[in-house]
């Protein structure tokens, strides 16, 4: 596997970051998109989070032509049939991800690596789409992808030992630290930051502080580099709403069950960055996007 590409399905904001990780490593990345428009806005976005990069001193521009002459484009799922590990980025629905998975069970050698970068669901009913569910696993990336040092790789019911000495190799490669999870729901930094985020919004709900003086009360109180409140908003609050309904419906605690602000919010198109605005204001063109490290 190690001289072998890495294919990367689905080129929206996690799996660019995980197609620039592979990349700055030194490994050849095949990116597959929906439609031949899709992948170029993916490669185009792919240049300007390098750009991004540039502009913070992270990375310079022979580095960033570097990546690029790595990354090369699949025009089918077929163009993917030489990896032995594959990732899905795809959005976070199960019957998408399953289709995904089933394409790529097709196409792939008999001891490929199928990963899914999903946050939330059962790796293990995942692996139910495919005819070797041995092979599947999940490779949980935190955001932004290309600099989180962490990785969860989630065992599911029937994932082998063999795939998951594969992806903790591959992990390794990369230069990240992966942490061994065995699928329960949330796995372990959603299911740990969650109840964080609810409470910190019952708070402001209830009147107790403001969004700006929670963030400060936590991060200068506990060393945080960020405040939770800010750190929903860069995360997309329709997204941590839709975590905390899953852990609340697999699980039943009422710890996860969303605040009601939080469903005030996203209800309004009040969605934090991505929109503008979320319990804080950033304008049509929010600089700071990019400074987050996204735990789920």
């Amino acid at each position: 596997m190690a001289h072998s590409p890495v294919g990367v399905v689905g080129a929206g904001t996690m799996g660019r970051g995980i197609a620039i990780a592979c990349a700055a490593a030194g490994v050849d990345v095949i990116v597959l998109e929906k439609s031949p428009e899709a992948l170029e806005r993916a490669l185009a976005g792919l240049a300007r989070d390098l750009d991004a990069d540039i502009a913070k001193w992270r990375r310079t521009e022979a580095e960033k032509r570097a990546v690029l002459a790595r990354v090369r484009p699949a025009r089918s799922v077929e163009d993917l049939s030489a990896a032995r590990l594959v990732i899905e980025a795809v959005p976070e629905e199960a019957g998408l991800k399953g289709l995904v998975l089933e394409d790529l069970d097709r196409v792939l050698a008999p001891d490929a690596v199928l990963a899914t970068n999903t946050s939330t669901l059962s790796i293990s009913e995942l692996a139910t789409r495919v005819r070797r569910p041995e092979r599947v696993i999940g490779l949980h990336f935190l955001f932004p992808a290309q600099r989180a040092p962490l990785v969860e790789i989630v065992r599911g019911l029937q994932t082998s030992d063999a795939a998951f000495a594969a992806a903790r190799d591959f992990v390794r490669s990369l230069g990240k630290t992966g942490i061994e999870v065995f699928e329960y729901p949330g796995y372990v930094t959603t299911r740990v930051l969650i109840p964080f985020l609810n409470e910190a919004m019952h708070v402001v709900m209830e009147g107790v502080a403001s969004p700006e003086d929670v963030d400060t009360a936590m991060k200068l109180g506990y060393g945080l580099p960020v405040g939770p409140l800010a750190l929903a908003d860069r995360m997309g609050l329709d997204e941590v709403m839709r975590w905390m309904r899953h852990l609340f419906d697999e699980l039943g605690d009422a710890k996860y069950r969303p605040c009601p602000l939080l469903r005030k919010m996203v209800r309004a198109g009040r969605l934090g960055v991505k929109s503008g605005r979320g319990f804080f204001d950033y304008g049509s063109d929010p600089a700071s996007e990019g400074e987050m490290e996204k735990a789920p």
